[in-house]
């Protein structure tokens, strides 16, 4: 460990980058890395990473959940010896840098994830920790730790004060992550002026009653900051641990020190001149970095390679079956040797059951599938079966926990060994939507599985059925939402998914569905195909899941009128979209067209003519009725396509 003076003096470099960085922006948020860098100094000597390889497996996790305090992390990286150059570092929140306003996964070397809104790095944190403790048990042996890295997370009052940090935490209390430390920033500061206004709670308490080690600091005191670190990465307590440090935002700054104001805004010329000069730096020098600070930063290249050359030595003299049997399989994933299960052709089988099989199918090819639902494995029908449970087997039991479960398996999917799912109900897709969104963002490849998918959910009632949310899935960029029509759809769904380099959803039916044989190995790379296929068609009915087998029961209507009708199944509007306007025109041709689903469905008029679709909320009762109720009859499609010919 370095020197208190060496240390202040590379505490005062990464504050005064960070100060810099804001600055030429003209935007951002220079108060929070003022108050870390005293920790971040220290934390330097602590952090097992090789800037050479950002990918390497045994690396420590470190996620910043507050990503707004990202020229912080920018300056580190650049510090540390990655990718990220001093002018990377001076177009800070321009177009096409490297160093864009928050953090983000797959952009910037070093970066472990996309946080985005607050608290999902807390819960993302977590999730690393749940990778690492899983692949633990798989790897390690009583003579070979394969994997023994930390995961840390820096976070503030506002992550804390968000409900998915209470869920996450709960969690990691509850399986003893004691690889997990989390350093939170408490300069009682937030935008409005004092935490206080709106935080009084005892986070000491709340922590220890659920299940974590708590140790207070003064976050400026470099001996208290090495202690804890020690005592934390020890893993002594057997649980995770809480480092509350206790720091003042924009900790150096000449005049405005503890200062709201420094939140998010630029501290000005002059101030961040005072300050230098105060410091004993450059008052006009910008983006300095003294050459001793610069050594003692870049001495992490060094030892990251030898840490990683010497883990590399261990596995190669791990025996042939652990290295084989685990390690390669679970980072080489193959789904070509998944046995996928059988319908039989007019059986009735709900999506959600089928689907159950699926994932078992998968499961049983891939030692890293893994994953769990909140709370509702007997209806969404994700039990893996004989597979156990987390830690040691590959059921996550989350509990009633969306919020954290969805951002938990962000991280999960980018740890680099596992292709993780996790389900719930349709309707609550929405506790879910912050971490979909950023795993759209990161391209994460995972799978949420959402089962009641519609007034099909019946007596529950319109709380639980769900009607705007397959619009709002549909509308991410790079998200990929299967609805399949039957058993057989879904299998091909789920053939397709496996190899997207992006995350899907697969939205399922609680009610049984004929199994049909038009479906059976139907090709839906493009997100639809013909399911009936007439000449001379004049009308085309387009339909997902359970609508489809009303528009095939529409088109025997209208065949029997004379009318010449395709129908087209899309499993997965997304891929149809990007399929092009060749193979719409392929499938749709001169036909007047009739979009059918039982949700808001406005996404559909980029292709129909009319829309059959839910314009209100649902009602309580049976699905039969309801379906009826709504006009999802073979009856009402059929008239509705005809008054398109008049």
């Amino acid at each position: 460990m370095p020197g208190t003076n060496m240390l202040k003096k590379m505490s005062d470099t990464i504050k005064f980058l960070a100060c810099d960085m804001v600055q030429a922006a003209n935007s951002g948020h220079p108060g929070m890395p003022m108050g870390l860098s005293d920790i971040m100094s220290v934390f330097n000597s602590f952090y097992k990473h090789n800037p050479a390889n950002p990918n390497w497996l045994n690396r420590d996790r470190v996620v910043f959940s507050g990503g707004h305090g990202s020229s912080l992390i920018y300056s580190l990286l650049h510090l540390w010896g990655y990718d990220v150059s001093l002018d990377d570092l001076k177009s800070f929140r321009q177009l096409d840098s490297k160093t864009p306003g928050h953090p983000e996964y797959g952009h910037t070397p070093g970066v472990e994830v996309t946080t985005g809104p607050l608290g999902q790095g807390f819960a993302n944190a977590v999730g690393f920790a749940f990778a690492s403790k899983y692949a633990q048990h798989l790897l390690n042996t009583p003579t070979a730790k394969v994997i023994d890295h930390k995961v840390y997370c820096f976070c503030g009052d506002g992550d804390l004060e968000e409900g998915i940090s209470y869920e996450a935490a709960s969690l990691a209390g509850h399986h003893s992550l004691s690889n997990l430390v989390v350093v939170y920033d408490s300069n009682n500061i937030t935008i409005e002026g004092e935490a206080t206004i709106a935080l009084s709670e005892n986070i000491r308490g709340r922590f220890e009653a659920q299940g974590w080690a708590v140790l207070e600091i003064d976050g400026h005191d470099f001996g208290q900051i090495e202690g804890a670190f020690s005592e934390a990465v020890s893993g002594k307590s057997g649980k995770p641990t809480l480092i509350i440090a206790k720091t003042k935002i924009a900790k150096g700054a000449a005049t405005m020190e503890g200062s709201h104001h420094t939140h998010g805004a630029p501290l000005g010329d002059d101030e961040i001149k005072a300050s230098k000069a105060a410091a004993g730096f450059d008052a006009d020098a910008k983006f300095n970095i003294p050459e001793d600070v610069l050594i003692r930063f870049r001495c992490a290249k060094e030892k990251g390679e030898l840490e990683e050359k010497l883990w590399n030595k261990m596995l190669l003299e791990l025996p042939e079956r652990e290295k084989n049997d685990y390690l390669n399989a679970l980072l080489n994933p193959d789904f070509k040797g998944v046995v996928y299960p059988e319908f039989e052709v007019g059986s009735k089988v709900a999506t959600r059951d089928s689907n159950g099989k699926i994932l078992n199918a998968i499961a049983k090819a891939y030692p890293g599938f893994i994953g769990g639902s909140a709370d509702l494995s007997p209806s969404n029908k994700t039990e893996l079966n004989g597979l156990g449970d987390f830690p040691k087997g590959r059921n996550i039991r989350f509990g009633i926990r969306e919020h954290a479960m969805g951002a938990i398996t962000n991280a999960i999917s980018l740890y680099g060994l596992f292709r993780p799912f996790c389900a719930t109900f349709f309707v609550f897709s929405d506790y879910l939507k912050p971490a979909i969104r950023v795993a759209a963002l990161m391209g994460a490849k995972e799978y949420f599985v959402f089962t009641h998918d519609s007034i099909g959910v019946g007596e529950d009632g319109p709380t639980h059925q769900p009607i705007e949310h397959l619009s709002s899935l549909r509308a991410l960029p790079g998200f990929y939402v299967f609805r399949p029509c039957d058993a057989n759809e879904n299998v091909a769904s789920w053939k397709v998914a496996l190899e997207l380099n992006a995350p899907s959803a697969f939205v399922c039916s609680r009610q049984g569905l004929e199994v049909l044989a038009a479906s059976k190995n139907a090709d839906i790379s493009r997100g639809g195909y013909k399911i009936v296929d007439k000449t001379a068609a004049k009308v085309t009915l387009m339909a997902s899941g359970s609508e489809v087998h009303t528009a095939i029961a529409a088109a025997k209507l209208l065949e029997i009128e004379g009318i010449a009708t395709n129908v087209v199944s899309v499993p997965c509007f997304d891929l149809f979209v990007e399929a092009g306007k060749e193979y719409h025109k392929s499938l749709l041709g001169d036909t007047k067209v009739v979009a059918v689903e039982a949700a808001s469905g406005l996404e559909w008029y980029r292709f129909a003519d009319d829309v059959v679709c839910m314009e209100s909320f649902g009602a309580s009762g049976k699905d039969s009725a309801l379906f009826k109720h709504f006009g999802f009859t073979a009856e009402n499609v059929a008239m509705r396509a005809k008054t398109l010919l008049k």
